[in-house]
């Protein structure tokens, strides 16, 4: 290879180079800020309407009496996501290994895929008010087991349907060329099936994070053990503590963005896995 030739293909990687960058720091631009002055401009825009119409705090709090109730209650807050979190990790944990295990077994069975059609079907379509009070007379209210039960059902039906979904995406030519090379089931798993089926069981793990932590939450107005932001909230709002209450959502809000973060970090640490073998 000449001397010109090695420039000018240095030059091409480079400009190649360049153009994947870009596009990141773009898309890495418009994912974290514009949500952020969206955020902004919502806050400044609500703290403006509550003071120009000087409307009363048991219809909607000012941002900032809200975070001043924050910073002030922040142990109390603080004790209420730990219990809540618990209990959505481990719904969340146990929906996930069911519905993985689940999408599994109706992939490689016909039979077992149309059966469970309408049983996923009838849990979807489980309400959480009227499952959670039975559940608390079940496993009793002292006890965190009906919380962690709802938070894993609402996990379990995201989760079934986005893997069985991302297992079916494998084309028939690649499984056709494991079956012409001999490939065992292990290796075809790993080299075939999981990496294509992975961005889809993400996308179910994403929305699943999000559910434990609503559906946990809800679950604790109905009954249970006193800690947990569910039963803050509605401790604060029976007192007419209307900015306390406020910071407990905001709690829960910073809760359920915890667990979507921590999803989407593993998510990418795994896709780079991938793409590293």
């Amino acid at each position: 290879m000449s001397i010109d030739a090695a420039e000018h293909q240095g030059t091409v990687e480079d400009t190649t180079a360049t153009m994947r960058v870009r596009p990141f720091r773009d898309a890495r631009f418009s994912t974290l800020l514009a949500p952020l002055v969206l955020g902004v401009a919502v806050i400044v825009l609500w703290q403006l309407v509550v003071d120009v119409f000087d409307i009363s705090p048991f219809i909607v709090p000012s941002p900032k009496a809200i975070w001043s109730e924050f910073v002030d209650s922040r142990s109390s807050v603080w004790s209420g996501m730990l219990g809540t979190g618990k209990n959505a990790l481990w719904g969340l944990l146990i929906g996930a290994v069911l519905g993985i295990v689940g999408a599994l077994i109706a992939n490689a069975a016909r039979v077992v895929d149309l059966m469970a059609v309408p049983v996923v079907a009838a849990l979807a379509v489980v309400p959480i008010v009227a499952l959670a009070p039975v559940l608390y007379t079940m496993y009793g209210a002292a006890a965190n087991t009906a919380r962690v039960i709802v938070a894993a059902l609402a996990v379990t039906i995201p989760v079934y349907f986005n893997t069985l979904r991302g297992l079916r995406q494998v084309a028939p030519v690649h499984r056709e060329l494991m079956q012409a090379y001999a490939a065992g089931p292990l290796f075809v798993a790993r080299a075939v099936t999981l990496p294509t089926a992975s961005p889809y069981v993400f996308t179910g793990l994403r929305i699943a994070s999000s559910l434990a932590v609503i559906s946990a939450l809800i679950a604790e107005y109905f009954g249970g053990p006193v800690d947990g932001l569910g039963r803050a909230i509605t401790t604060a709002a029976s007192s007419s503590n209307y900015p306390l209450a406020w910071a407990f959502v905001l709690g829960s809000i910073l809760l359920g963005l915890s667990f979507y973060v921590a999803t989407l970090a593993i998510e990418v640490r795994v896709g780079r896995h991938q793409q590293g073998t």
